[in-house]
């Protein structure tokens, strides 16, 4: 198995990368210079990063060999009136710059 990014060591924790965009942000009073921007925009990718990595150091291979009995019991599961899973995704980040 080819090692993660984690294990290599080129990724910081999501909530590393989380608590420098939140200071960046605090820092500078709501209001991003152009500086500020950039170093946000770049601390979002690692921070994506992060988050994909840690996803899949939480993904065991054996469930995802047993995707398909986990779908079965999910509909059955929302058939006997209980809430199925929620699938694994990404939110997706819209950026809007201030006028």
């Amino acid at each position: 198995m080819s090692p993660t990014l984690r294990e290599l060591g080129s990724v910081r924790s999501a909530a590393v990368v989380n608590a420098e965009i939140r200071a960046l942000w605090a820092k500078s009073g709501s209001r991003l210079s152009a500086a500020d921007e950039a170093k946000y925009q770049l601390l979002l990718v690692e921070w994506a990063a992060a988050v994909a990595a840690e996803r899949a150091e939480d993904t065991d291979p054996d469930e995802e060999a047993g995707a398909d009995e986990d779908t079965e019991a999910d509909e059955e599961a929302g058939a006997a009136g209980a809430a199925p899973r929620a699938p694994r995704t990404s939110p997706v980040l819209r950026l809007t710059r201030a006028a």
